[in-house]
């Protein structure tokens, strides 16, 4: 008989927290999860599910625009976005419920409130303390804000959600996945948008030749790029004032700070308990997931691995491997497809040209850049970037780069050609789909380097 109530107690019910508890419940185990806030973590309330649907209906009025020279015409008179909203959140409301579900069936015990660790074996939630063996702690990611004057007057990533009114103009702050992603959503539904990059480039870190792509067609369809950072933000009687280090300023409606996330870890107790963070504010944990106090666990975004949904999912499932079936289980973080619902998306994986060449390979580049023959009866000028990076010595496929309509559906299985070792020449052999633009990826034969 076991000496504490639960075997596992999961502190955060978001994407890796959920996957844990109910999988170690269904393996036998007497399992418990605490969440403060809501069921499925930032992907199913403030994330990727929010966000893609928000995605959807700003593509509608490109859609519209299109179907003319079908000889289709539509129009889009007006767009309210308390529709949108609601639907949004009654869809949230019904996935919450099938999280519950998927927790009360699989025998999980659902406590509702704020977990904190009181030692390394005990757990605090509505001041009652709870023992167990293991201590998992899954709380995810919280948005960042920049550190200048009027900060407070800007709306983070999570807040945009749920808006009162859609405004008419918006400044998003940020060149990353978020910003770009609602820039993008603001834009196609009418929003007069800026978005304000430091380095004036988007989306860096992906790689270099595609990321350029990338910008150049997201700007096309009508965002301003402010090459700065707001220094003061001021709020005035028609909305703000936002201020930047040439002088320049812009007035709006709405400030949208998307300038990263950080680990969830307020009032988590890990300071009482011991629990070690590296230098960038992660908790420091091993290959078994587990922290510098034995019994205490972390993954997901508290630790510092890729902060995607399907890593937090990997990560649950290879712990439940290490901790009850007895494998010497260890998550490989190479080769993880990644895709940026921007306007047009843009999807990767495996290595940029930069990485591959910085780890010494000599790389051949193949790259495709097209007019889809969707939008040759259009008046649309979007064009669509492939790029293949191959170590010339094995003929490996080291990474798979695409900015296009549908990248990331294509890119899903590209992303399991790369995984299993697929050679150039397999993606020469390979037979296209006709006419589409995935087969481009077959049919690149000559390098540009």
């Amino acid at each position: 008989m076991s000496d504490f109530q639960f075997d596992l107690f999961v502190i955060g019910a978001g994407s890796a927290g959920v996957r844990a508890s109910r999988m170690a419940a269904g393996l036998g185990k007497k399992v418990a999860v605490a969440e403060s806030r809501y069921l499925g973590g930032t992907c199913v309330n403030v994330g990727c599910v929010p966000k893609k649907l928000f995605v959807y209906a700003s593509e509608f009025p490109h859609m519209a625009q299109e179907a003319k020279g079908y000889g289709l015409d539509v129009s889009i008179e007006n767009f309210d976005w308390p529709t949108l909203r609601d639907n949004k959140t009654k869809e949230i409301e019904r996935l919450n419920g099938i999280y519950q579900k998927l927790l009360g069936n699989s025998g999980v015990e659902t406590i509702i409130g704020h977990a904190k660790l009181v030692d390394e074996h005990h757990v605090s939630v509505n001041d009652v303390v709870y023992s167990a063996d293991k201590i998992l702690l899954a709380t995810g990611g919280w948005p960042t804000l920049p550190d200048i004057p009027g900060k407070e007057y800007c709306i983070n990533s999570n807040d945009f959600f749920y808006l009162d009114s859609f405004p008419k103009h918006a400044v998003v702050v940020g060149s990353g996945y978020i910003a770009v992603e609602f820039a993008g959503i603001l834009n196609g539904l009418g929003c007069d948008t800026s978005i304000a990059s430091r380095s004036g480039k988007l989306l860096r870190g992906f790689d270099e030749s595609t990321r350029e792509f990338a910008q150049v067609e997201i700007l096309k369809k009508g965002i301003q790029l402010i090459a700065q950072q707001p220094t003061e933000i001021i709020k005035n009687t028609h909305g703000y004032t936002v201020k930047f280090a040439s002088g320049k300023t812009v007035s709006t409606e709405l400030v949208i700070c998307a300038t990263g996330r950080s680990p969830n870890l307020e009032n988590l107790g890990i300071d009482e308990v011991g629990v070690k963070l590296d230098d960038k504010g992660f908790i420091l944990v091993n290959p078994q997931y587990q922290t510098n106090v034995d019994s205490i666990y972390a993954m997901g975004d508290l630790i510092d691995t890729p902060q995607l949904t399907p890593v937090a999912l990997a990560e649950a499932m290879t712990f439940l491997k290490q901790q009850y079936h007895g494998q010497q289980a260890i998550l490989d973080y190479d080769n993880i497809a990644t895709a940026v619902f921007s306007q047009p998306n843009l999807a990767t994986v495996g290595m940029s040209q930069e990485k591959a060449i910085a780890q010494g390979f000599d790389v051949k580049v193949f790259e495709s850049d097209f007019r889809a023959l969707k939008l040759t009866m259009t008046n649309s000028t979007e064009r669509t970037y492939m790029k293949l990076v191959v170590d010339a010595k094995s003929d490996k496929v080291l990474g798979a780069h695409m900015v296009g309509e549908h990248s990331a559906e294509i890119m899903q299985g590209i992303a399991i050609a790369i995984k299993a070792g697929a050679t150039k020449a397999v993606f020469d052999e390979t037979i296209g789909i006709h006419p589409s633009s995935a087969e481009e990826f077959v049919t690149m034969r000559t390098p540009s380097n």
